[in-house]
């Protein structure tokens, strides 16, 4: 599912405008993004967690020269499933 698609359901489900869906969902995903950006954890109850990590630096090749060179630490974003999700995802069938 991309973006579109997820807008489409939420006008459907909400029984609303695409637009208002897609101001919707650009909301909730703005809003997460900018608390990650702030350092906090967003929780949502049976789904799960979405925060930021840092990632220590480390030492790496170049490939086109094949020289060794120091990756920068950084922060990176993260998801972690609550169990309702997770008990979901493991009835999916093939």
């Amino acid at each position: 599912m991309n973006k579109g698609e997820l807008i489409d359901k939420v006008a459907k489900e909400a029984d609303i405008t695409k637009v208002a869906a897609k101001a919707a969902v650009d909301t909730v995903f703005g809003e997460i993004t900018a608390s990650m950006k702030k350092g906090d954890r967003v929780q949502i109850a049976g789904f799960g967690s979405f925060f930021s990590d840092k990632r220590p630096g480390r030492k790496g090749l170049n490939p086109a020269t094949g020289e060794s060179i120091r990756i920068k630490a950084k922060f990176v974003p993260k998801f972690k499933a609550g169990t309702a999700v997770k008990e979901e995802v493991a009835k999916r069938r093939k």
